[in-house]
């Protein structure tokens, strides 16, 4: 486990204050926490902890159920793929190859050059317009192999 930086440190401390008087504050803290820094790093876990008055393990498991919450850094873009059955009936598992093929890695992994994070999703709301993708909060519909190349091409200049 790497120790966090005072910055980092002082970040997830300024997060727990601002939320620690509201109810039910751990997931609204670890929401901040990874919007902050990017993801919950491991040395937060006893940081938050301390602050809500709780057990590393309570603040571990938490952040280990929900697959939303990350514990290791991210690409500079986060694509998250669509992985629900309607999205299947039109044709994600092919792009969802591609995707792999096109950036080099599997789902939870970040490409060479750390522009590209790869997650999957199950489900986006886009249904009717399937398959769908999910880049840095942007929805993309009727998404084809094409269209994710050109994303990868614009993406890969920022």
């Amino acid at each position: 486990m790497h120790p966090l930086t005072d910055l980092e440190k002082a970040a997830v401390l300024r997060i727990v204050a601002e939320n620690k008087s509201r109810p039910g504050p751990l997931i609204e803290i670890l929401h901040g926490v990874q919007a902050n820094l990017g993801y919950v790093p491991a040395a937060a876990v006893p940081v938050i902890a301390a602050g809500l008055n709780l057990s590393r393990a309570e603040v571990h498991g938490v952040v280990t159920f929900y697959h939303f919450f990350r514990d290791h850094p991210v690409g500079r873009h986060v694509v998250r793929l669509c992985q629900a059955e309607s999205c299947q009936a039109m044709g994600a598992a092919a792009l969802t190859a591609h995707a792999k093929r096109r950036l080099g890695i599997d789902f939870h992994q970040t490409s060479a050059d750390g522009a590209f994070t790869l997650e999957p999703v199950y489900c986006l709301g886009n249904c009717a317009c399937s398959p769908a993708l999910m880049i840095d909060g942007d929805l993309m519909g009727r998404v084809t192999a094409e269209d994710f190349d050109a994303m990868v091409t614009a993406g890969s200049r920022t």
